[in-house]
């Protein structure tokens, strides 16, 4: 199992900062040990921090968790991976989210339509733009949703020494994973997953749809950012918790996660999240998590309990777990982490 970091902030702590400070970030991440890190497209472009991360970093893997897929059209997502692939020397994984109709029509003000159909034409339509590039052949995409029929000379990019990227597509519901099942090279796990629901749901239906068209698990990536509680002692400790806590919560009141909670029996809890979530009573909807739930969705414990911890829950159900810690967690209790994960490899 490898093990990953988040880089430039925005969707947890584990590497926060701006621009400016992100050399040391890539370089620090480096040194502890892990083996990639990926961009998020939070607050900030996704694709930016990663050719600083490029330049810094000889040996990880990049990666994209995730550029917003319906944010931009495929040509303006082939240039900019292509490119990173190529600086990156073939280390670049382009990870694709859908994002929610909200944000795409109204902060983006871009179409939407039926996103599983859409974000497996928009795939098909990556490849078929980076194959008219690698061998010279005419461009004529003729999709629903995409058309990509005009490359002339001035345009086309000479052939990457490296190839394509490969794709990883987020997904929270089956229609979506069902799609990185038989379109994409892996799969972007959502951090409101537990262990059961891996082995129940997403995994038997990514490996129905590999089976189905043909393809091998050995060439797809499962990729997990997991929940993780520690500190370096009783007060970093008990703010880890509460801030799980309430992470947990907070994905707990969408309905689009609703399901993980359904398979565990708890139901009734999102409907009690959801009802407060809109009364804004984050603080009540916190204490609602409790132990059995805390641990269902996040490895709990000293620095050194978490690494092996988390080979013996997710060992055989991904391939790469992404440290998800929602708090400040200092170098040293990262490096126990992810020397607890090494060692018990």
């Amino acid at each position: 199992m490898r093990i990953d970091a988040n880089i430039g902030g925005g969707i947890d702590d584990t590497f926060g900062g701006d621009l400016i400070s992100l050399a040391a970030q890539i370089t620090t991440a480096e040194a502890i040990g892990f083996d990639g890190v990926w961009s998020t497209e939070v607050n900030r472009d996704p694709f930016l921090p990663l050719v600083l991360a490029a330049q810094k970093s000889l040996s990880m893997t990049l990666g994209t968790a995730v550029a917003v897929a319906f944010a931009r059209n495929p040509m303006t997502i082939a240039t900019a991976a292509n490119d990173l692939n190529s600086f990156s020397r073939g280390r670049f994984v382009l990870g694709l989210g859908s994002q929610t109709q909200a944000h795409i029509t109204r902060r983006f003000a871009m179409p939407w339509s039926a996103p599983a159909e859409r974000m497996a034409e928009h795939i098909q339509a990556l490849q078929a733009i980076w194959h008219s590039w690698q061998t010279g052949e005419e461009l004529d995409f003729r999709g629903r949703h995409y058309q990509h029929t005009l490359m002339t000379p001035m345009f086309r990019p000479e052939p990457n020494q490296y190839g394509p990227p490969r794709v990883v597509l987020a997904a929270v519901g089956p229609r979506m994973t069902a799609v990185a099942g038989r379109a994409a090279d892996g799969l972007l796990v959502h951090g409101f997953t537990t262990p059961r629901y891996l082995s129940d749901v997403t995994v038997p239906l990514v490996e129905h749809e590999l089976r189905a068209h043909g393809r091998s698990r050995d060439d797809f990536t499962i990729s997990y950012p997991g929940l993780v509680a520690t500190g370096a002692n009783e007060i970093q400790y008990r703010t880890a918790v509460d801030s799980v806590r309430h992470q947990i919560a907070f994905y707990g009141a969408t309905p689009a996660y609703r399901a993980v909670l359904d398979l565990h029996g708890w139901g009734d809890l999102h409907e009690e999240l959801h009802r407060l979530s809109k009364a804004g009573d984050w603080a009540t909807m916190t204490s609602l998590i409790d132990d059995d739930v805390l641990t269902a969705f996040a490895v709990v414990g000293e620095p050194k309990e978490v690494g092996p911890e988390i080979i013996r829950r997710y060992s055989g159900l991904v391939d790469r777990f992404t440290l998800y810690a929602p708090y400040s967690l200092d170098d040293s209790t990262k490096a126990t982490i992810v020397d607890g994960i090494k060692g018990s490899s």
